[in-house]
């Protein structure tokens, strides 16, 4: 293979990685989860319009890039989305990106 066929062949895959990652959906927030500001300033707890909020054994919370943080790695304010359980302790939580946060909240 000629060096500008291996060049035209790498531009033409890198285009293409990029038009796939612009088309991604987006992650899977479940549309009942809430939006809220949070706050995060102690482990185990979530503050949220001035009441701090448990967060469930088993709480999982995701960061912009939909990773899992741990509860005592999180620091600050965020606007999120979030399930509580059955007991009212915080469950999931979904820190949004300016976009997500931007966006409408689904309907039901």
């Amino acid at each position: 293979m000629r060096p500008h066929s291996l060049s035209v062949l790498v531009a033409g895959m890198l285009g293409l990685a990029s038009s796939l990652a612009i088309a991604a959906p987006s992650r899977p927030i479940p549309d009942d989860a809430v939006k809220a500001k949070a706050s995060f300033s102690r482990p185990g707890a979530v503050e949220v319009k001035g009441a701090a909020l448990l967060l469930s054994p088993g709480a999982q919370i995701r960061d912009t890039a939909n990773r899992i943080v741990l509860p005592s790695h999180i620091r600050g304010e965020y606007t999120v989305r979030m399930l509580l359980d059955n007991s009212g302790q915080v469950h999931r939580v979904w820190i949004l990106t300016p976009e997500e946060a931007a966006a409408p909240m689904p309907k039901r």
